[in-house]
């Protein structure tokens, strides 16, 4: 997923994809245990898929608390 889609969910989509996206990491990491992936990489792609949604709300949280404290008259 491209950090441009990433950008354009809304919040709740966001927390459900980082919800879904960490079910299916789990899922594959199980099925890689039991019988080899043929493409490994893809349990790569979908941590960083999952670092990239967590980044983004992350910086959601953190725009959302600076444009309050501007709000409020508490500049840092």
């Amino acid at each position: 997923m491209k950090i441009s889609e990433i950008k354009e969910l809304s919040t709740p989509d966001l927390l459900e994809r980082i919800d879904t996206e960490r079910t299916m990491l789990v899922r594959m990491k199980l099925n890689h245990a039991i019988t080899p992936l043929d493409n490994t990489h893809k349990v790569n792609e979908v941590k960083l898929t999952i670092a990239r949604l967590l980044t983004e709300m992350r910086t959601r949280e953190l725009n959302k608390k600076s444009n309050s404290e501007t709000t409020n008259g508490k500049e840092s």
